[in-house]
C-alpha cells in the first residue's frame, strides 16, 4: 500500500500527527468528562450577570495553551525544516520526473523541420486550445480569437478597430476605434513591414501612408517609435506575427469574451511545443 510507505516523510508525519492528535483528544477529553462527574462549581464570579447567570473568571486550561504553541512551533518546524526543504517528497519527485522527460522531449525535438512542428502543433491544439478557439481555429463565432486572423496584418486591423485587451500590460487596454478602417489597414501594413520581424505585407502601398499615421497618432505613444513598446509597457509589436509573440500569450495568458485563457506556463508546455503552436496557427491561412 503505497500511502503507508514510511520512507516518504510526508506520509511519516502525518501519521506522527494524526496519532498526537488523536492521544490529546483522549487525554483532554477524558479529563474534562472525569471532570463533569466529579468536580463542583466554585471559583471567582466575574461582576457582569445575565437574568442572574454569572461567569467564571477561568484561566486557560495549561493544557489546551501548551498544545496550541506547540502546534505552533511543530507548524514552523514543518515547513522550514522539515518538509518540503529538506526532506524526500512524492510531489517533489513527480515534478523532477517532469522536469527530466521535458528536457528528453526538448532535446528530441529541438531540430524539428516546420512539416513536423505543424503536426505536433496541430495535436496540441486539438487537445489544449479547440474547447474555445474551435476546430478550425476560427474562434467560435466570436466567443474567442480567430486565429486565422490574429497574429497576421488582419489581427491588427480588428484589434485597432475593436480595441485590445486582456494581456495586463503597464499602459493598459488600447481603447477601440481610434482610427478608421482605412487607416487601421494602413498602420497594420506599416507594422507588419516595418515594425514586425516578418517584414511583409500584403498592402506594400499602404506602408507609407501607415507610418505617418504611427508617427502623429496616438500608436507611438505607447508602443514607441520603434514599436518595442517602451519596455514592456505595451505589446512590443517586433515580435507581432512570430511564434515569440505567441509564446508571450501563452505564458500571460489572457481574458477574453468567455472567460480567462490561462498561462500555459511549463510544465504546462515546453519550449518546443509552443513553438509548434505557433507554427500551426500561422499555417492556417
Amino acid at each position: 500500500m503505497e500511502w503507508l510507505n514510511l520512507e516518504d516523510s510526508v506520509n511519516a508525519l502525518s501519521l506522527l500527527g494524526a496519532a498526537v492528535i488523536l492521544a490529546l483528544t483522549i487525554f483532554v477529553a477524558g479529563g474534562y468528562i472525569k471532570k463533569m462527574k466529579d468536580s463542583r462549581a466554585e471559583g471567582e464570579l466575574a461582576k457582569e450577570s445575565w437574568d442572574g447567570i454569572g461567569e467564571f473568571k477561568n484561566d486557560i486550561p495549561i493544557g489546551w495553551g501548551v498544545t496550541y504553541l506547540a502546534l505552533i512551533v511543530w507548524g514552523f518546524w514543518y515547513w522550514f525544516i522539515g518538509y518540503p526543504l529538506n526532506a524526500y517528497s512524492q510531489i517533489g519527485e513527480y515534478n523532477e520526473e517532469v522536469k527530466s522527460h521535458n528536457a528528453k522531449f526538448e532535446s528530441k525535438w529541438a531540430n524539428a523541420d516546420h512539416k513536423t512542428l505543424v503536426e505536433m502543433g496541430q495535436s496540441i491544439f486539438l487537445v489544449q486550445c479547440s474547447q474555445c478557439h474551435g476546430e478550425t481555429t476560427e474562434g467560435m463565432n466570436g466567443k474567442a480569437a480567430n486565429l486565422t486572423r490574429w497574429g497576421r496584418e488582419e489581427g491588427i486591423v480588428d484589434a485597432v478597430l475593436q480595441g485590445a485587451k486582456g494581456l495586463n500590460y503597464p499602459l493598459g487596454e488600447m481603447p477601440a476605434g481610434l482610427v478608421d478602417e482605412a487607416s487601421a489597414k494602413a498602420v497594420a501594413a506599416f507594422v507588419m513591414a516595418e515594425l514586425s520581424e516578418v517584414k511583409k505585407s500584403k498592402n506594400p502601398a499602404l506602408v507609407e501612408q501607415g507610418r505617418e499615421i504611427w508617427v502623429t497618432g496616438t500608436c507611438s505613444s505607447c508602443h514607441g517609435d520603434d514599436g518595442k513598446g517602451l519596455g514592456g509597457q505595451a505589446p512590443d509589436l517586433t515580435q507581432y506575427g512570430t511564434a515569440t509573440f505567441v509564446a508571450e500569450v501563452l505564458e500571460k495568458g489572457k481574458k477574453g469574451h468567455i472567460g480567462g485563457m490561462p498561462a500555459f506556463k511549463a510544465p504546462m508546455l515546453t519550449e518546443i511545443q509552443k513553438k509548434a503552436l505557433a507554427n500551426f496557427i500561422y499555417s492556417n491561412k
